[in-house]
């Protein structure tokens, strides 16, 4: 069972992510709270019902047998549209969403019940696949997190008018002069053993090593600067440039900036490919960002580039420390034992791997669609963290993924030559 002080843990970090769902919602102006800015995504009403509805449905309803809240209430906010599918538009367009007087009194009354079950309910039985290692505790625990980060995509397409603005400094250097970084031939593992971590999703087991060539990488992701030297010679805008009266700007979270030479470019994977190629280089397999990242001359492999220290803010920009990027060298403890840079945070990095599963793989049993889904090979795998990452999702197995023409992702890049 787990230990008492763990619950508490437990509880206290649920309680922390539904303060950050408040805070997040807070920034949306009420007016706005029905509109969809990205218009495959359901409104921002849709969200705030669906993270305690999720939780509830997953934990209480499903895992434990308990009875329901209110199941109609369960069935509107029980899952998200993926921007890809067929229904997706029709989905988006409905009109007869709940008052938010409503979402919200439905909200507290799943929250109540999340918390007594986290405080006393058998949350972990071997005899329950949901509940196994408690399992469904920690998939609700690592999901409203995961939609913290939707969200501030979804804010971040809102007009200046329809969201509040928060106050960040900005820094903008001379960016670093970017090299090739050789890493030399070796193993990469990829995924975790099941038995080697408390939690972890579906897509990250098992525990696969690579071998991996010799390759050279960029010490640096690539910045607004490097990527402009492209648009100018014929190279597609990235989804965050504007052009106004003659010049690029960046339309940052809450502002429109100065376009900050020194920050990495966000682009899709589609852009990233283009760039890469024009650079006559490619994008890193995820095994190679591992083996840069993570990997090391005398072959041992380190938890975080860093080395075995848990993530601080002084190794990288994540877990909603700022909600824009920084220089891409503006966390030189946070380097690899290589010396590549910025590896996680300020953006999560593209590879050129096709999402899919890895040797071993299990749907999990308290979310089995979360990621086979998307073993569609329209996806492609991302490695590292944003500025909004979660630092619970922080480890070396975990796998992003999206579209490769997604443009409303925080996502960077670097490129590689062999």
């Amino acid at each position: 069972m787990i230990a008492t002080l763990e619950r508490e843990a437990l509880v206290d970090w649920y309680r922390r992510n539904r303060k950050r769902s408040t805070q997040l919602f807070s920034l949306v102006d009420p007016k706005a709270y029905y509109s969809r800015p990205i218009p495959l995504r359901h409104p921002f009403a849709f969200y705030e019902g669906h993270l305690p509805a999720f939780s509830f449905l997953t934990l209480n309803e499903r895992s434990l047998g308990e009875p329901a809240v209110d199941a109609r209430m369960e069935k509107l906010f029980e899952r998200g549209i993926d921007p890809g599918s067929s229904d997706a538009a029709a989905q988006a367009e409905r009109g007869d969403w709940p008052s938010r007087e409503a979402i919200q009194v439905f909200g507290q009354a799943c929250d109540e019940r999340v918390e007594s079950a986290l405080a006393n309910a058998q949350i972990e039985n071997s005899a329950v696949p949901r509940l196994v290692r408690a399992e469904a505790a920690y998939t609700i625990l690592e999901h409203e997190p995961m939609h913290h980060e939707t969200l501030l995509y979804i804010i971040h397409q809102l007009d200046g008018d329809s969201k509040l603005r928060v106050p960040q400094e900005h820094q903008d250097v001379q960016p670093p002069l970017n090299s090739l970084v050789e890493i030399a031939a070796g193993t990469a593992t990829l995924g975790a053993r099941r038995d080697a971590q408390p939690f972890g999703w579906d897509n990250e087991f098992e525990e696969t090593e690579f071998s991996v060539p010799a390759f050279s990488i960029d010490a640096f992701p690539v910045t607004n600067q490097d990527y402009l030297h492209f648009v100018e010679a014929g190279g597609a805008p990235p989804p965050f440039w504007l052009r106004r009266n003659g010049e690029w700007r960046l339309r940052a979270a809450f502002e429109e900036l100065p376009l900050p030479k020194s920050w990495p470019v966000y682009a899709t994977h589609a852009q990233a490919t283009d760039y890469a190629r024009w650079k006559g280089m490619r994008l890193p397999s995820e095994a190679e960002y591992h083996r840069a990242a993570f990997g090391s001359p005398s072959g041992h492999e380190r938890p975080f580039p860093w080395g075995e220290e848990p993530p601080e803010a002084h190794f990288g920009n994540f877990n909603l420390n700022r909600y824009d990027p920084e220089p891409v060298d503006a966390h030189p403890d946070g380097k690899s034992a290589w010396g590549v840079y910025d590896l996680i945070g300020n953006g999560w990095e593209w590879t050129s791997t096709v999402f899919g599963p890895l040797d071993g793989f299990q749907p999990m049993a308290s979310y089995p669609q979360y990621s086979a889904d998307f073993f569609d090979r329209r996806h492609y795998v991302l490695k590292g963290a944003s500025p909004v990452t979660a630092v619970e999702l922080i480890r070396r197995s975990f796998r992003n993924w999206f579209y490769g023409d997604y443009p409303y992702m925080y996502a960077k890049f670097r490129c590689v030559a062999r």
